[in-house]
Formats: structure tokens, C-alpha cells, sequence
């Protein structure tokens, strides 16, 4: 999946930034306390070779070398400092993206949980967790990972987990839709898939449920058009575009007559009530 790749480099990146940055920040004081012992030695071997010059050097050597003090903790405290904090903050901003965005989360969850579930060993829940996937999928192809996650009752890193495997076994397709992720079964022929991708909405999908309820008598324009409050022109749009997609036909063969829904018509309209269902009950 696209974007898994970039999330693990990015993690990893993050982490060494924040270990490297503490271990440096560890590694500070004792450094600092050996050159200090270090200093103090020099002190008392220069003091007792020239004791005559004491009282005119100790306040140009101890301000010279709190002045080297100063320097060297500056300069040894920023980069520890912007390492942890750099590293803090990309990892901070993958847990905001998550929280913000459930395509975001599908692929941090794939980029992170799947390595550490996949070195457990497949057994028999495994198969049977993925067999339910599968068939919940098959009966509401295009339902989302939320939503599929609370209809199975899964925790996160579970349902990223087994749909990851089972894309990569080519038995799942999934797409982004806005700030959601969908899954459907692979089998789905190029009608169907492009239906669930590019699904009926708004004063189409209105069309189609009033049709509905008209059984194969269907209903004229105008009714359609009262029904609804649109007017003719809105309708004649929405009516020609769904009948050039097959959604809809004329029940005769008068100059003006009624509409009445096609049997991909049907379809459409069962497999839209489908997923709101789904993801309403999700």
C-alpha cells in the first residue's frame, strides 16, 4: 500500500533521532566531569610550578575557564536537545495525522502493527478472522475500515493486519475516499467495482429511491419533479445521465413516458442502501 514505506523510514528516523539525542544528553555529565578533573590537575601542577605568579593568575585562568565552560555546554546541550525534540515532534505529528485521518491511520497501523503480528505464527483463528473478513466484505463491498472494524468487533492492529495479508494474497482491493479507506472482494467484476467507487448520490440517488416505490409503472417527469421540488431542467439532467449509465429506462415507448428503474438500477440502489446500512450500524 502506498505510503507504508514512507511511514516506517519516517518512524525509524524519528526513533534514532530521540535515542541518539538521549544518549547524548547521558553522556554529557560524565564527559564534563573528566575534562573537569582534568582542568583541576593542570591548576595545581601550573600553581606549584611558578607559586610566585598565583595571586596575579587564579582570576585570568578561572575566568578563562568558566568561559570554556560556558562555551562547551552550549554547544554540547543544543544538538542532543533538537535531536529529542525533532524526533518528538515527527512522531507527534503520525499520531495527530491518525487521529485526524482514517487513511492515515489504516497505513500507520500497516506500517507499524503488521510487522510485529506477522512474526506470529498463522494458525486456525487466524484463517477463521480472515474467512469472516471476507464474507462481510463480499456482502457490503465498499464499506470502510471503521466501519468493518466495529461489524466484526476487531481491534485496530487486527483488521490492518489480516486485510494487509489478504491484499497482498490478491483477495482484497481497497481505495481511498476522501479521509476514509474502502475495501471490497477482488472478484468483483469492472461494472461492479465501478459502481461501489463512483456510487449514486445526492438528487440521483433521490431519483432512484422514488422510482423505486413505483414498481415497474413507474412514474412521469413531472411527478418525479414534484415528488423532489427540482425543476425540469435539474430533472432532465439527472434523468439523461442515469440513463446513459443504465440506471434507469422507460417503462414505454411513448413520446413521454414514464421511468422506472433498470435491473443494474436495482442493484445500485440495493448495494448504496447496503453500505449505509452498514456503516450506520458500524
Amino acid at each position: 500500500m502506498d505510503g507504508v514505506s514512507a511511514v516506517r523510514a519516517y518512524t525509524l528516523i524519528a526513533v534514532l533521532a530521540i535515542v541518539a539525542g538521549g544518549w547524548m544528553l547521558n553522556e554529557a555529565p560524565e564527559a564534563d566531569l573528566i575534562e573537569d578533573e582534568m582542568d583541576t590537575f593542570a591548576e595545581i601542577e601550573a600553581a606549584s610550578a611558578s607559586a610566585e605568579d598565583d595571586s596575579g593568575a587564579d582570576q585570568p585562568l578561572e575566568t578563562r575557564k568558566g568561559g570554556e565552560e560556558e562555551e562547551k555546554s552550549d554547544s554540547s546541550g543544543n544538538l542532543p536537545t533538537g535531536l529529542v525534540a525533532g524526533g518528538g515532534a515527527a512522531l507527534g505529528s503520525l499520531a495527530v495525522g491518525s487521529i485526524l485521518f482514517e487513511a492515515m491511520r489504516v497505513t500507520v497501523l500497516i506500517a507499524l502493527a503488521t510487522p510485529l503480528l506477522a512474526r506470529m505464527k498463522a494458525n486456525r483463528d487466524d484463517m477463521l478472522t480472515r474467512g469472516r473478513i471476507l464474507g462481510y466484505l463480499e456482502a457490503n463491498a465498499g464499506i470502510h475500515f471503521s466501519a468493518l472494524r466495529d461489524a466484526l468487533g476487531l481491534a485496530n492492529g487486527v483488521t490492518a493486519y489480516h486485510l494487509h495479508t489478504l491484499e497482498g494474497q490478491g483477495e482484497v482491493i481497497s481505495w481511498r475516499d476522501g479521509k476514509l479507506r474502502r475495501y471490497a472482494i477482488s472478484s468483483l467484476s469492472k461494472e461492479e467495482l465501478s459502481r461501489i467507487r463512483n456510487p449514486i448520490g445526492g438528487t440521483r440517488l433521490a431519483i432512484l429511491e422514488v422510482l423505486a416505490d413505483s414498481g415497474q409503472i413507474g412514474l412521469k417527469g413531472s411527478d418525479i419533479q414534484t415528488k423532489l421540488q427540482i425543476s425540469r431542467q435539474l430533472l432532465s439532467h439527472h434523468l439523461s445521465e442515469l440513463k446513459t449509465a443504465e440506471l434507469v429506462e422507460p417503462a414505454s415507448e411513448s413520446r413521454r413516458p414514464n421511468w422506472r428503474l433498470s435491473s443494474v438500477g436495482l442493484e445500485t440502489l440495493s448495494s448504496s442502501r447496503e453500505v449505509a446500512r452498514s456503516e450506520a450500524a458500524g
